[in-house]
This record gives structure tokens, C-alpha cells and sequence, in this order.
């Protein structure tokens, strides 16, 4: 039906046609998946009696919000946690992150990422980077981390080690930038029984974004303590405007609380303006969302492997995040796969994504992403640095059919470069 549309050559309508037939039993596993999810989320709603009157906002200093306390009461009963914050006023998954890092971490604290460098922006957070703009380095807090395996798995026995007297194990589930696999749910609670095993009070911190609603479970239903994301990814279900989510042990999210506002004041106050009824309907359409981006991301797998490039993970594998990366061997090629994907957004598709600079990043980005929402994630979406092999990440997708026209017409635009 595609070619009504769009003026594809026929070698890439085959392969578009024998991908299609590889994902079939892979789609059928992501649908039930995403079924037992919507079931857990209705249950949730239902279960905290959410009424009309929660979706109405407030204003000021934003006291005695029942919308907002309702939302994170619902959060926290579908992913397992003993609380959570569920906020638009967190501005990224970056600020979010920070806010739990800083919450929990003191002068003196070692933190010990258990996965290997963190996301580009997460390096200036802690001060790795040599910047200095207060970082957690700048107040005292100290930093280790322990590389993964060369076969993308944990260190088990090096974590064990470097975790011995720590604060915080952090975990960063997605791969970010880097060339090596998602975190199974398996691995983290493996990770944490390593980590809790030298030292038992350890905080297991995980950066939960892109992972949200892949699989029946959460990290905080797999041994980790406390987890943190965007909502303009998975779980704001392409509806949600802004905003993130902090969740798991009661105290620990309190904490967090008090540095998102102030000391002693707490998650008592922050208006919500007009956000709750898009941040509850998101959140309720996640699953499904998230399954239309996880159905995106194999058939690219399938796709790209099909027309002869590298593409992890296999569409094959199991899906511990949403995102698909594809070597496209040249920076013409990056151009010319994020070309494709903005010429098939709903957003600009007119324009033409070219590599620039960005804050908190070291190389040149290209990010292609035609979206309704600024910087969304679960909105097709593809970009990376501009390095060595050049790989495009590629995730999102909140409507198979019109995601899987964006993928196509990005390796039109590939295979005219051969």
C-alpha cells in the first residue's frame, strides 16, 4: 500500500515485504506483552478510584493537588513502587535524573556506575566531563565505574568489588551512545544482588528511560531501589507534553521530593497547571504506544539486516528498550537515514537534519525527528553523534503503519547512496 504513497523501488519494496514476513511471530509475542500491560494499567486506575475531578489543575503553589497525588499513586501501583513522582515540572530525563542523584547522594557518597560510562549529559551532571557548574563532583560525591563485559553483559565480580562501601549502584539500562546491548530485567536484579551482597544498604539507582511498559515487570519489581525517567518517552504515550517520573522506596522518593522543590517543604506543592489530563491519558495509552514503537523497532532490525547492514538488536532478540541501532558506514549515510525519517514525520517533514553541536555532547549530533512534541523519543524519531562507525539510534514510533513509512524511506535514501 505503501508505494500508493511513496515512489519506492521495488528492491526495497521486497525487502520491506520479506521483513514484514520475519516479524510476524515477534510481533505476536510484543501484542501479548502489551496486553497484560494495559490490563495492569486499567486495574491501576481503576484501583485508585480515578475520577473526573482528577484531571483538573491548579494553580500557584499548587497545595492539596488531588490530580497530581492520584497520578503518582497510579504510577507507583503499576510498576511496583512504594511511591513515586509523576511531575511535568521535571524538564528532561536529564533534570529528572539529577534530581534523584542529587536527592539521595551526600558530601562523601560514592556512587559506582555499574555499566560503564554514562549518557553523554549525565557526565557533566557527576563531573566526569571536567565541566564544573556544580556537579556532583563539585559538592563531594565521589565516582568509580565498572565496565561491562566485551560481550555487553555485567561485571558481576567487578561490581561486587567496586560496590563494596559505595552509596549508590547505578545502573543505565538503555544503551545510550554506546555500542552494547539494553539491560534485561534479569541482569538488573542480578546487579543488584551482587551489589547488596558486599554491601546491603547499597541505593540500585536505575535510568529507566527508553525501557518503560518493554516488558511485564519494572526495575523497581526487580530488586532495584529507586528509577527515574521522561515522560516525553515511553510514558508519556506521545501525549503527555513534558515532564518525568522518580519511583520506588517511599523514603528514598521523599528525598527526591524535597530537592525538587525545597527542604522541608517536600512534594507538597507544585501546580499543575493544565498538564494532568494529558499526563493521566498518556500514561493510560502507554502500553500501547510503546508497543507500536517496540513493533517499529524490529521490523527496522529485520529491514537493515535484510538490505545488508548491521543492525542491533537482531529482530530476534528480545526488546529491553525501544531503541534500534543501524551502521550506516559514512556520514553521508547517517544524513541520508535522518533525512528519510524527517521526510516521513507528521512535523517538518520538510526539513533537512544536519549535524551540529550540542551542549553535553562531544561530537557533532544529527538528529532527525519530526515530532509533536519538542525532543520527543516515542516519537519516530533518529540520531547520533557524528563518529566512528556511524551509527544512527533509531526509536519511537507511536503508530506502526506511519513509523514503518519514516523507516523505509530513510533506506530509500541509504540505498541511493550505493
Amino acid at each position: 500500500m505503501i508505494e500508493e504513497f511513496y515512489d519506492l523501488s521495488r528492491p526495497l519494496l521486497d525487502a520491506d515485504a520479506k521483513a514484514m514476513e520475519l516479524c510476524k511471530e515477534r510481533f505476536a509475542e510484543l501484542e501479548e506483552i502489551k496486553e497484560y500491560n494495559q490490563l495492569k494499567m486499567l486495574r491501576a486506575f481503576t484501583d485508585n478510584y480515578v475520577g473526573g475531578n482528577h484531571l483538573v489543575g491548579t494553580t500557584g503553589y499548587g497545595m492539596d493537588d488531588p490530580g497530581r497525588e492520584k497520578l503518582a499513586e497510579v504510577f507507583a501501583q503499576v510498576t511496583g513502587s512504594e511511591a513515586a513522582l509523576f511531575r511535568s515540572s521535571f524538564m528532561s530525563g536529564t533534570h529528572t535524573l539529577t534530581v534523584a542523584l542529587f536527592g539521595v547522594l551526600r558530601p562523601g557518597d560514592r556512587m559506582v556506575a555499574v555499566t560503564g560510562r554514562p549518557y553523554d549529559t549525565l557526565q557533566g551532571v557527576i563531573g566526569i566531563d571536567g565541566t564544573h557548574y556544580g556537579s556532583l563532583m563539585d559538592f563531594g560525591v565521589r565516582y568509580d565505574e565498572v565496565e561491562l563485559l566485551s560481550d555487553g553483559t555485567p561485571d558481576l565480580a567487578g561490581i561486587a568489588e567496586k560496590c563494596r562501601g559505595a552509596k549508590m549502584c547505578y545502573i543505565q539500562r538503555s544503551r545510550g551512545y554506546a555500542a552494547r546491548p539494553a539491560l534485561s530485567l534479569d541482569q538488573i536484579e542480578a546487579i543488584s544482588k551482587a551489589a547488596k551482597a558486599v554491601q546491603p544498604d547499597i541505593i540500585v539507582m536505575v535510568d529507566n528511560c527508553y525501557g518503560e511498559f518493554v516488558q511485564k515487570k519494572e526495575p523497581t519489581q526487580c530488586g532495584a531501589d529507586l528509577m527515574a525517567g521522561s515522560l516525553i518517552k515511553n510514558p508519556g504515550g506521545g501525549i503527555a507534553p513534558t515532564g518525568g517520573y522518580i519511583a520506588g522506596r517511599a523514603d528514598l522518593v521523599e528525598l527526591c521530593a524535597h530537592r525538587l522543590t525545597a527542604p522541608g517543604v517536600g512534594g507538597e506543592i507544585g501546580c499543575t497547571l493544565d498538564t494532568l489530563r494529558d499526563l493521566y491519558l498518556g500514561l493510560y495509552y502507554a502500553p500501547g504506544v510503546v508497543c507500536e514503537a517496540l513493533k517499529t523497532s524490529v521490523y527496522a532490525s529485520a529491514l537493515f539486516e535484510v538490505l545488508g547492514y548491521t543492525a542491533t538488536p537482531k529482530y530476534t532478540e528480545d526488546r529491553n528498550d525501544i531503541i534500534t541501532s543501524v551502521e550506516t558506514g559514512s556520514p553521508e549515510g547517517m544524513e541520508a537515514l535522518c533525512g528519510g525519517v524527517q521526510q516521513g514525520s507528521p512535523v517538518d517533514s520538510f526539513a533537512a537534519p544536519i549535524p551540529s553541536d550540542m551542549p553535553g555532547y562531544e561530537d557533532p549530533v544529527i538528529m532527525a525527528a519530526g515530532a509533536f512534541t519538542m525532543g520527543s523519543s516515542i516519537e519516530l524519531s533518529a540520531d547520533g553523534p557524528v563518529r566512528a562507525p556511524y551509527t544512527v539510534y533509531m526509536q519511537g514510533g507511536i503508530n506502526f503503519n506511519a513509523a514503518r513509512a519514516g523507516v523505509l524511506l530513510g533506506a530509500d535514501r541509504m540505498m541511493k547512496l550505493k
